[in-house]
């Protein structure tokens, strides 16, 4: 029989009872690929790795803390014999055959009933390669499909007809710090699956070109001036268009939570009844300057850092920044948004008591082509703003961290 070619099927193990004999390293890749799938997992093994004990802590599957026992197939819909021990392997697929159980082996693929495929999925599809035991080549073709897939090269059936990912709503998705392969895969597809996407300026742009080209493109920086009436139209915008039963993308730079007014929109949302979900995007106060080689926190440098808006100036009636205590705090401080009024923030941390050799990395044009760092002092830093012409978007990094970056430059 093992010279006849498996027969695939998509097996839906929502809920049911899934056996996996064996605890070590082939265990942890397939637990949590089960666990994804929503299968009742149950770990039967003495021993477990690390990450495995990790997700039984997490109440996430249940570890039977000893050696397999007959009973142990009893109810389960699929089993995975995963041990290094031979025997116990062909004990158990012996027992599975006896139960019609289906039953996969890491040891020997041709002695199992089932063989684990190389699954990915994109666009709504699920893509399973089962490469003859060629788990390597399985995996190429697998990648090279869900690639295709990704980038347009392969056509798919486009999912914009009622598929589960069409129910009306929004969708409030970070882009990240503008490179559009640092969107998640997540953001990603929900923008692919748009009816309406309301954009940022800083939203990474390419991938507003992927979009279909039937897709309602808003571009918030044409909407009218002034943030408040600015948002208030934003808000009026994604109810709308979700209550007329499209699908709408709130797609912004960063994360839609750290200065992105994301949770006023969702307040938006929920008081029109308005179905509204979040798909994290990188932060930028933390991804621009670790791409550029700047840690926001170093074992024995600092403890902590703090995200400040510098779009108002200290002192200004509006600000809801304490300078005092933030210079009297010694960790890492990140400033947004904070360009125009850096020599005013920069005085008032140097009053407040951080000295004025306080290493600053100001970060231009984060993951971009154009990016760039322009090192300074508190001291030097209105000077070095203008001899190097710095403008928007940029990001301050404040610290001794800096220093720790580019030892050679302080």
């Amino acid at each position: 029989m093992s010279d006849f070619p498996p027969y695939p099927s998509g097996l839906r193990l929502a809920g049911r009872r899934v056996l996996v004999v064996g605890g070590g390293h082939v265990a942890q890749r397939r637990v949590p690929q089960l666990i994804a799938v929503g299968a009742d997992v149950h770990v039967v093994s003495p021993h477990v790795t690390p990450a495995i004990e990790g997700l039984v802590g997490s109440g996430e599957i249940t570890w039977h803390e000893r050696a397999f026992v007959d009973s142990d197939v009893d109810g389960a819909w699929y089993v995975i014999a995963v041990t290094d021990d031979r025997a116990v392997n062909d004990h158990v697929s012996a027992l599975c055959e006896a139960q019609r159980v289906f039953c996969v082996r890491s040891d020997d693929a041709t002695l199992g009933t089932a063989w684990t495929p190389a699954v990915g999925r994109e666009a709504g599809i699920t893509v399973a390669v089962v490469g003859n035991r060629d788990p390597r080549r399985s995996a190429s073709v697998r990648d090279e499909i869900v690639a295709g897939l990704r980038d347009g090269t392969i056509a798919a059936p486009h999912h914009r007809d009622g598929t589960p990912e069409r129910t009306p709503g929004v969708t409030l998705v970070g882009g990240g710090p503008g490179d559009p392969e640092l969107i998640s895969i997540a953001g990603r597809k929900a923008l692919m699956a748009a009816d309406v996407v309301v954009a940022d300026r800083l939203a990474p742009r390419e991938l507003l070109g992927d979009l279909p080209s039937d897709v309602e493109l808003v571009d918030v920086a044409k909407l009218p001036r002034g943030r408040s009436a600015q948002q208030e139209e934003i808000n009026r915008i994604i109810v709308e268009r979700a209550l007329d039963g499209k699908r709408v993308v709130r797609f912004k730079g960063g994360d839609n939570f750290v200065f992105g007014r994301g949770f006023e929109e969702i307040i938006a949302c929920r008081a029109a009844g308005v179905p509204v979900t979040v798909i994290p995007g990188l932060t930028s106060p933390v991804s621009v300057p670790g791409i550029a080689g700047i840690p926001v926190t170093h074992r024995g440098v600092t403890h902590e850092f703090t995200v400040v808006s510098g779009h108002l100036p200290p002192g200004h009636p509006e600000s809801l920044v304490n300078y005092d205590a933030l210079a009297q705090m010694q960790g890492t401080v990140v400033v947004m948004m904070g360009v125009e009024n850096a020599p005013h923030i920069a005085k008032a941390l140097v009053a407040g008591g951080r000295p004025d050799g306080t290493p600053v990395a100001v970060i231009c044009d984060g993951t971009m082509p154009t990016q760039r760092t322009v090192l300074a002092t508190l001291g030097t830093l209105a000077e070095r703003l203008a001899e190097e012409d710095v403008k928007p978007p940029a990001i301050i990094v404040i610290g001794d961290v800096v220093a720790v970056a580019h030892p050679d430059a302080f």
